[in-house]
């Protein structure tokens, strides 16, 4: 068992390698620079020269990639184009901000999806399953600037229960986004909601049409002792993974939701970055969401892996 978990850590660490190497290169072969972006018109001759040396971009792609990764693993990203400003504590706030609109959404959605799906699982093709089924399946084909613009115009505009957007500062203490941020918690809620229910439903059906769940009935163990002790606990192995990416998504992957809320994450950094051409912000923020990516789907796979024997197991025969 160790062996496989320190197998799956090294596998881990080496696909955060690969994407650091990856985004390097990528961010290499865009056409300019750092100066180019920040000097603009009068990027050419000595201070375009200058700019260069002071940020460090003449010497060899090898050399500066070995300084960029060294800083990363230490948490140091360097400074933005401007040369002023560090990006890790630009990215710092941004981090927590979004963490704090991913733990608003998880803390309902999470509990509420796996409720939902074991009860739509467990009413199958009634009246609760066939609800539930639909308002997944549409909450997953509207768009989230969409959904973000019908919460708007309806508790924002017409109800003036929420603020509309997000005017709170990065920097602000956390308590301050409340409540202009509940109006994004919402919208992400709603489509995670949709992804895991749909998950949990399909396990728990699978898992009360099981051969030791048929044993169990025939035995005359009580119902509900057969979903809670039995049904359930196996029904939720499969979600961990869904769950995961859901997480590892909701930090890096909101982009539109806090673009349309102007809520001040990683997302919305990500796109002003883009926009003002600061490479190096790019390069951080790309670095971050991939390593949250790797690191929570690994976190997944080993949660699997414990509480799953069978799974254990098979990954030990195979090894």
């Amino acid at each position: 068992m160790i062996q496989l978990l320190l197998r799956r850590l090294a596998l881990g660490f080496v696909t955060v390698w690969l994407v650091s190497v990856i985004i390097f290169l990528g961010v290499e072969a865009l056409p300019g620079d750092a100066c180019t972006a920040v000097l603009e018109r009068d990027a050419h001759g000595e201070a375009l020269a200058k700019c260069r040396a002071d940020m460090g971009l003449n010497a060899p792609a090898l050399a500066r990639y070995v300084d960029w990764a060294g800083g990363a693993i230490q948490g140091d990203f360097g400074v933005s184009a401007n040369g002023q400003d560090s990006i890790t504590e630009i990215v710092g706030y941004r981090v927590r901000n979004s963490l704090l609109l991913a733990a608003g959404a998880l803390s309902v959605g999470i509990p509420l999806s796996i409720l939902l799906g074991a009860m739509a699982g467990l009413w199958r093709d009634t009246w609760v399953d066939i609800l539930f089924s639909t308002g997944a399946i549409f909450a997953m084909t509207i768009p989230e600037f969409v959904a973000a613009t019908i919460l708007i115009l309806i508790f924002a505009i017409w109800l003036g229960w929420v603020p509309a957007i997000v005017l709170t500062p990065a920097d602000a203490p956390p308590l301050e986004f409340f409540p202009e941020f509940v109006l994004a918690a919402v919208v992400l809620t709603m489509i995670m909601i949709a992804h895991i229910m749909r998950m949990v439903r399909s396990s728990v059906i699978e898992v009360m049409a099981s051969d030791y769940v048929q044993m169990a009935t025939l035995k005359g163990v009580p119902y509900w002792q057969i979903v809670f002790r039995h049904a359930l606990p196996n029904a939720l192995l499969p979600a961990i993974n869904v769950i995961a990416l859901t997480v590892a998504w909701l930090l890096g992957g909101v982009v539109v939701v806090e673009v349309v809320f102007n809520y001040p994450g990683l997302g919305r950094l990500l796109i002003d970055a883009i926009s003002d051409r600061d490479l190096p912000v790019v390069q951080a923020i790309t670095m971050i969401v991939a390593a949250t990516y790797v690191g929570v789907n690994l976190v997944a796979d080993i949660l699997g892996l414990v509480l799953n024997p069978r799974l254990r197991s098979h990954h030990m025969r195979r090894g």
